[in-house]
């Protein structure tokens, strides 16, 4: 009976160690190259005879397909397949879904209803503004007709004919026709100030638009980053919570055995309610992110997403010497700035111009008759020209508060370029830091992954041949899931930090 306890505890110690082993294998990220050898093959748990005691509530799946872990596939037994959860408003089957690349998620976002496509709209309209302003330099052609009817005088004597009762029109019935082409001189400038703030207008709205932009590759960069980082985190999390029940069965039965205290036992449980509130939470994490990406790129909720995975594969890099403060000047708000302080300056210059005379001509040619046919039509047909000088006298002020407001509108485009050059840089000197931050804390978490693996196992051993306390092993457990945590988040944040640098430098 002594014989039979002692080989059953170092069964299931061995099936213990294979586990954390493995697992910690198939969710190592700290490293690109290929994992060491151990040169033997490797060892396949085998079901213990003993009967095995109920576990708490299984965890469920989430219903997003990701694409799995990097490292070499987990040998030995594999977690059992655990039904999705069913989650409103989304499809209960797991479906698999391909990796949706970073520039594609850009190119749907785009094409998306967006600030991005308003300010384009706002784009278009601005640029109709420019061609109505320049058509005013050339001269409008109208071509006017109207009829006449007047009511024939009363108290003619006998035999007289007839005429018209109004003095001024000219017959009983009258018929006008004529072609008239009529225009303004630019003697004041006023047209062509209007000409210059429109194509400053433009400029401003193109620069808008690639702001708009920019602030749309932003968000969605943020949001693929994010769900890529609630994926890993859930499914650090599946590994996490798989090897704290094995940890709790392994205790169940040294506990059975007589080898352990049964505060053991509890201890382990309470490790693995953590580890399936962390799931609980990871799933969570990951539907709203998941939603958030959708909305960007505009699929459908129940249509399944995924994202390229979180991995040393991607270029963490600390020299940031390719940017300089120099080029926050190259984004494109400050040429939306100064194109709309060239259109403060327009506006000055036609506020001032309404000040002054204008002149316009008009020419007019055609017929008015009270016949259509006959020898009145030829009488009565002819051309007229006609330039018309109009001088402002007084309005009250109006026009020279129109300047005066328009004056102050350039000062304050003037302010708001220089509060935006202090902002930009600021952004610039934080943006340059977070990343240098992240990048170094990319590095930390990759060594403390390594060495918080080591502790695990030596804490294993050590619980192994009675030297320590379970508590030890269930802290070394704790720092193990806190460093893969900080990993992933030190890659998230690394990604991020490095697209707000490239739009606080005009890349």
């Amino acid at each position: 009976m002594v014989q039979s306890t002692k080989s059953e505890r170092s069964l299931g110690i061995c099936v213990f160690l294979s586990l954390f082993l493995l697992q910690a294998t198939a969710q190592q990220p700290v490293t690109p190259a290929t994992p060491k050898q151990t040169g033997r093959p490797p060892q396949t748990a085998q079901p213990t005879p003993q009967s095995r005691p109920q576990p708490t509530a299984s965890p469920q799946s989430t219903p997003f397909v990701t694409p799995p872990l990097p490292g070499p596939p987990a040998v030995g037994p594999s977690p059992s397949v655990i039904p999705p959860q069913s989650v409103p408003g989304i499809t209960s089957q797991v479906q698999s879904a391909s990796p949706l690349s970073l520039d594609e998620a850009l190119r749907l976002a785009n094409t998306q209803a967006s600030a991005f496509q308003q300010a384009s709209g706002n784009e278009k309209i601005t640029a109709e503004d420019v061609r109505q302003a320049k058509a005013a330099f050339l001269p409008t052609i109208s071509a006017p007709l109207s009829y006449l009817y007047n009511t024939p005088a009363l108290g003619l004597n006998a035999g007289e004919p007839r005429v018209q009762s109004f003095i001024a029109n000219n017959a009983i019935n009258e018929y006008q026709a004529y072609l008239a082409v009529s225009g303004d001189f630019d003697i004041a400038g006023k047209l062509r100030a209007t000409v210059a703030k429109n194509q400053a207008l433009l400029a401003a709205a193109r620069a808008g638009t690639e702001v708009a932009r920019r602030a749309l590759a932003q968000a969605v960069v943020e949001a693929y980053y994010g769900l890529a980082l609630a994926v890993a985190q859930r499914r650090a999390a599946e590994g996490n919570l798989s090897a704290a029940e094995e940890f709790e069965h392994i205790t169940s039965l040294l506990l059975g055995a007589g080898e352990v205290a049964s505060v053991d036992l509890t201890r382990a449980q309470l490790q693995t309610i953590a580890r399936r509130d962390e799931l609980e939470k990871s799933r969570a994490v990951e539907e709203v992110a998941a939603g958030s990406l959708r909305v960007l790129v505009g699929y459908d909720f129940t249509r399944p997403i995924a994202t390229t995975e979180l991995t040393l594969s991607m270029p963490v890099d600390a020299d940031l010497s390719r940017f300089n403060v120099a080029d926050v000047s190259r984004r494109p708000e400050f040429l939306q700035f100064e194109s709309q302080l060239r259109a403060a300056q327009s506006e000055v210059k036609i506020a001032r111009a309404d000040r002054l005379p204008t002149l316009s001509y008009a020419v007019l040619g055609g017929f008015d008759t009270d016949s259509l046919r006959g020898p009145a039509l030829k009488e009565h047909s002819g051309m007229s020209a006609g330039i018309n000088l109009n001088i402002p006298i007084f309005d009250w002020g109006v026009r020279k508060s129109k300047e005066r407001q328009a004056r102050l509108s350039l000062e304050l485009a003037e302010s708001q370029r220089t509060v935006a050059l202090r902002g930009f840089t600021q952004q610039f000197y934080a943006a340059r830091a977070e990343t240098t931050s992240a990048a170094t804390r990319v590095r930390l978490a990759s060594d403390g992954i390594l060495k918080a693996e080591a502790n695990l196992n030596a804490s294993i051993a050590r619980y192994r041949a009675g030297e320590a306390q379970i508590v030890e092993v269930t802290d070394a457990q704790t720092t193990l899931v806190a460093q893969r945590a900080a990993y992933y988040q030190a890659l998230f944040d690394y990604q991020t930090a490095m697209a707000r640098l490239r739009q606080a430098t005009g890349q």
